[in-house]
C-alpha cells in the first residue's frame, strides 16, 4: 500500500507541471525572471526511451504498451542544489530549462519561481483540461426511455 504522504510530494507536483509544459514554455517563463544562473552539468541532456506500461480497464494486470522517447538531464547550481528533468520527446532545451527550474525551486528563490513559472504553467494546464472536458461534455448523449402510456 502506498503512503498518502511523501516528503517529496511538493517536488513531484512541480516536476509534473514542468514535464507536461508545452515546448519552449518553461524556457520563456524562466527568461522573464532575468538572467539564468550559472550551473554545472552532472548529466548533459541525452535522448533515450522509456517503457510505458498500461492496465486494461485501469484495474487489470499491467502490460507493456510501448516505448516513448524522453530527454533527461541533471545539473548542479553553484549553491549545491541539484536539478533533474525528464521530458517527453526530443527536447534538450526544454529539459535544461526544467532542470534549472527544479534546482531553483530548492533555493531561497523558490517563492519567486513558484509565482513566475510554476503557477502560470499549472493554470494553463488546468484551463486546457477544462476546455478538453467541456468539448467532451458537448458530445455527451443522454439516453432515456419514453413511457407511451400503454399498460
Amino acid at each position: 500500500m502506498k503512503d498518502s504522504f511523501s516528503p517529496n510530494m511538493q517536488r513531484r507536483a512541480w516536476m509534473s507541471v514542468l514535464a507536461k509544459a508545452p515546448e519552449g514554455r518553461v524556457a520563456a517563463l524562466l527568461d522573464t525572471m532575468g538572467a539564468r544562473p550559472d550551473f554545472t552539468w552532472l548529466r548533459a541532456p541525452e535522448i533515450g526511451s522509456a517503457m510505458v506500461r498500461g492496465r486494461a480497464g485501469a484495474t487489470g494486470g499491467a502490460f507493456n504498451l510501448g516505448e516513448v522517447t524522453v530527454t533527461r538531464c541533471a545539473l548542479s547550481l553553484p549553491s549545491g542544489e541539484v536539478g533533474h528533468a525528464y521530458i517527453k520527446g526530443r527536447r534538450k532545451a526544454c529539459a535544461e530549462a526544467a532542470a534549472l527550474v527544479d534546482g531553483l525551486m530548492q533555493t531561497a528563490q523558490a517563492e519567486a519561481v513558484q509565482t513566475h513559472i510554476i503557477d502560470p504553467l499549472e493554470a494553463e494546464q488546468q484551463a486546457a483540461r477544462a476546455a478538453r472536458a467541456a468539448k467532451a461534455a458537448a458530445t455527451k448523449v443522454d439516453f432515456f426511455t419514453m413511457v407511451r402510456g400503454e399498460d
